[in-house]
């Protein structure tokens, strides 16, 4: 039986998110593992998403970015979203790779989803964090 993942991308930061979604597919292609992407608009809506779909996949991949801004409601989203994402992974028993980045400012944002010139060679940059959720999830789903 092959594997599938789910990708379940954040899009308000659109380039940052492209970005984590092509580090992420460049490991599992290489890995020849099947996965889809799921667009959400925020990183709150990310576990509904997983949740969503948990008995049609063996694994997850949560990308996006949250960025701090002036009040409290970075704490907030920051802090829900992963706990609700590691509620998740027990629960289901399933891997949940997690590849949303919480930053300071957009120059933190882009060094995180940086992707090397030989993309298409299918090699990411160490700082992509896509590339290290899709790693941890295939490290755990492959048998």
């Amino acid at each position: 039986m092959s594997n599938k993942v789910l990708i379940v991308a954040s899009y308000y930061y659109k380039d940052i998110s492209n970005n984590l979604i092509k580090g992420a597919t460049c490991i599992l292609e290489n890995l020849n593992i099947n996965y889809n992407i799921e667009k959400t608009d925020g990183s709150f809506e990310i576990p509904f998403m997983i949740n969503r779909n948990l008995k049609l996949y063996d694994g997850f991949i949560a990308l996006g970015c949250i960025i701090r801004g002036e009040t409290y409601h970075f704490e907030l989203i920051s802090n829900e979203v992963t706990r609700k994402i590691m509620d998740l992974s027990i629960t289901s028993h399933k891997p949940i790779g997690f590849g949303i980045i919480t930053c300071e400012n957009m120059q933190q944002a882009i060094a995180r989803s940086t992707l090397d010139q030989n993309v298409s060679n299918r090699l990411v940059g160490k700082s992509n964090k896509g590339n290290e959720a899709a790693l941890a999830v295939a490290n755990l789903i492959i048998k």
